[in-house]
């Protein structure tokens, strides 16, 4: 038979495929469940979802990986659900952008553009004791004056922000380019380039709008600050 005509490329194709949708079905199982409860034995799953042990094997391989599973053995054993922890997807995302060579600049774009939605949905969700923290922002805005400062601020800042609404994706993303932004940049290079007057005035001036839950204030500001901070860095790289 010509080498073209073998059937063991299909098969092996067939049976990754198999895994694949078994791993998909077994997720949704998963997340059909609170976290921590039992999904079944071995035997149990491979029932559930119509294959055999050896692919339910290999597609509960490929949810530990995820950190959608636990397998236990022995008395009570069998397969649990879990959810992966922030840590580990922030982990498993930075280094995806490093895999596909994102580097500091379009790390740092990235965080300002997601910085305008993360300011727009802090001052659409505001509340009290949210106001309250902010407070405290303005307060070490005031004080900040070294390199190290601002990143400490600048961290502050979307830390605060991420606790006045529940926006998951988004804050992945934004701690993600954050991350990888930091463990690239020179903050002394960042207060070179950016005044620090200027600086303090304008995430100020956003801090004020969201205070006043004012979003399309916010959204002003937001972007007004972002198109400065792009045109300092831009021209300190020339």
């Amino acid at each position: 038979m010509a080498e073209a005509e073998r059937p063991i490329p299909e098969k092996k194709s067939v049976g990754n495929r198999l895994v694949a949708e078994s791993a998909d079905r077994l997720r949704d199982l998963v997340l059909a469940r609170p976290a921590g409860e039992q999904i079944g034995s071995l035997n149990d799953v491979a029932s559930k979802l119509g294959v055999g042990i050896v692919t339910v094997q290999q597609a509960a391989r490929i949810l530990e990986h995820e950190g959608l599973l636990e397998v236990k053995r022995g008395p009570g054993g069998g397969y649990y659900g879990t959810r992966p922890d922030h840590a580990a997807i922030e982990r498993a995302f930075a280094t995806y952008m490093r895999v596909h060579d994102i580097g500091y600049r379009e790390a740092f774009e990235l965080t300002l553009l997601l910085d305008c939605d993360i300011i727009c949905a802090a001052a659409r969700h505001l509340d009290e004791a949210g106001a309250t923290t902010l407070e405290t922002l303005v307060e070490q805005l005031e004080g900040t004056r070294t390199p190290d400062d601002r990143i400490r601020f600048e961290v502050d800042f979307r830390e605060t922000l991420f606790a006045a609404f529940q926006r998951p994706l988004l804050e992945l993303l934004s701690r993600v380019a954050m991350q990888l932004y930091r463990s690239q940049a020179d903050p002394a290079q960042f207060a070179a380039a950016v005044p620090l007057k200027e600086w303090k005035l304008g995430r100020r001036r956003i801090l004020d709008a969201i205070l006043k839950r004012d979003e399309e204030l916010a959204n002003f500001e937001a972007h007004r600050f972002r198109r400065q901070v792009l045109r300092w860095t831009e021209a300190g790289t020339d």
